[in-house]
């Protein structure tokens, strides 16, 4: 039965016996995924620059970057292209976690996507209301959510790290906790995406180190040993990860500062939203608020700002939000923000895998 495209070789013919590996697929993934944008990049970046399809820049927000007008975005659908292209190569698809990521990213890419296609043809930052994404994220997420209660293997008992018998079982109510992991993790990358590579960065170190976790999780043996949920199937997950790993490095290639493209909402929504899904089929979503540290600061600055705003009648905690501009006005150029962001995020997903070890 024709079940995907690389997998199955490796009954076919002893030398592709290594498609067996998980580790060698999600390498593979991840390399497949990256060549997929390094090649394809320019040809797109091209295309959109000739018809216009450019960012659209906040009148409220830093000078700055009033010079960003016009740079070519909606780069995720690269990303999402790069990363579906590799899952369908490496991933056994007979995986229904396979299947459920595929189709999340490509929802959550379709919302932004429909968010970017407002702001353009209207010229300005203002595209779908948040009304209107939050009910379409709200609608993903339960989808996933209620797949996940509804598969065998799978429950509403929650893993808390650094507590080896502290297991609650949300039953039910576990399906709305799982929405607001999905919904926040894509609304706070979403947030995050505002300077050139900033997103890109965390987000490759938050999909490598979940990478870790799938792995471990969909290892019977390892995970009892490292006293984690054991997930079935969570081996290609794993690969899954690779392509998101693979995807952002090859769009941070043209995304770096300067940046030639944005990834746009059709992107940042996207890759949140698969993040969050991620941490759920692992059993690991308190996790993600300490691995994905920068897009929880960016969230809740603001929050922060905008609900001290409205107490006080106009005053401000930070001189601006998200928290990556507030450290703009205060004099600190672009590149200096996304490196120290970059090497804070580093420093959380250490301490993440170090969870492995402190149960």
């Amino acid at each position: 039965m024709f079940y995907n495209l690389l997998y199955p070789f490796h009954t076919e013919l002893s030398w592709l016996n290594v498609f067996r590996y998980i580790t060698f697929r999600s390498i593979g993934s991840a390399v497949t995924a990256f060549l997929l944008v390094v090649i394809i990049g320019p040809r797109l970046i091209a295309w959109l620059q000739q018809r216009q399809i450019g960012q659209v820049i906040r009148d409220d927000g830093p000078e700055t970057h009033f010079s960003k007008k016009g740079v070519p975005t909606m780069g995720g659908v690269l990303i999402l292209f790069a990363m579906t292209a590799s899952a369908l190569l490496w991933t056994d698809l007979r995986s229904s976690l396979v299947w459920m990521l595929i189709g999340i990213s490509l929802f959550f890419g379709a919302i932004g996507a429909a968010d970017d296609i407002k702001k353009i043809r209207k010229n300005n930052s203002r595209g779908l209301t948040a009304r209107e994404k939050l009910v379409l994220q709200i609608g993903g997420a339960l989808a996933v959510g209620a797949f996940l209660l509804w598969t065998k293997g799978h429950d509403g008992v929650l893993n808390v790290p650094f507590f080896k018998t502290f297991h609650p079982d949300l039953n039910w109510w576990y399906l709305p906790f799982a929405v607001l992991v999905i919904v926040g993790a894509s609304n706070a990358v979403n947030l995050t995406d505002g300077l050139d590579g900033l997103a890109c960065g965390p987000i490759v170190i938050t999909a490598s180190t979940y990478l870790i976790f799938s792995y471990v999780a969909g290892n019977a043996v390892v995970a009892s040993y490292l006293q984690i949920p054991f997930v079935s199937g969570a081996g290609e997950v794993t690969v899954y990860c690779g392509a998101i790993v693979g995807a952002c490095l090859g769009f941070l290639w043209f995304n770096c500062y300067p940046a030639e493209i944005f990834m746009g909402d059709v992107g940042s929504l996207a890759l949140g939203g698969t993040l969050g899904v991620v941490s759920v089929i692992t059993k690991q979503e308190f996790l993600l608020v300490l691995v994905g540290g920068i897009f929880v600061m960016e969230a809740v600055s603001v929050i922060l700002q905008v609900g001290y705003f409205k107490m006080t009648g106009g005053k401000r905690i930070f001189l601006m939000a998200p928290f990556h501009h507030h450290f703009e006005k205060k004099g600190w150029l672009e590149p200096k923000v996304v490196v120290r962001f970059w090497i804070v995020s580093i420093i959380l997903g250490l301490m993440a895998l170090a969870t492995l070890k402190l149960r």
